[in-house]
């Protein structure tokens, strides 16, 4: 079943425009935002609001099908993060340097495998940050 477009403008206003995991903003942006199923649709994910959330496409393409990754600090595995059950400030870190750190398991597999800290996407942060547009400011 596809998602309806109030479901859509539900969860980009409820993201306040911004990816639930980044923290990019969609608004002015050039890259493309998708509603994720959180736990996919193929692993029994359903289309419940509580199950959705909003992401840019790099954190979306990176994360795909999958449901866990390897936390690199103990070599678990751990699911990802979820931004329905989980508060951001809890499981990341913003650096000065504007790379994410995880700060749980779940942090740390979401940051691994989301590859949050590629040079290109630190270097996107770091000059929008510049400007004052990172991170996009969500409720919690």
């Amino acid at each position: 079943m596809t998602l309806t477009k109030v479901q859509r403008e539900f969860v980009r206003q409820r993201a306040g425009q911004c990816c639930e995991y980044c923290r990019l903003s969609a608004i002015g942006g050039t890259l493309l935002f998708h509603v994720d199923h959180i736990i996919p649709q193929k692993h029994g994910g359903t289309n419940d609001d509580n199950n959705l959330c909003l992401a840019c496409y790099k954190c979306n393409s990176h994360k795909s099908h999958d449901l866990t990754g390897f936390d690199p600090e103990t070599g678990e595995i751990s699911r990802f993060y979820h931004p329905r059950h989980h508060q951001w400030n809890g499981h990341f870190e913003l650096l000065a340097t504007m790379e994410i750190i995880g700060k749980t398991p779940e942090g740390r597999a979401t940051v691994n495998v989301f590859q949050m800290n590629a040079p290109d996407r630190v270097e996107t942060r770091r000059i929008l940050a510049e400007v004052g547009e990172y991170p996009c400011q969500q409720s919690e």
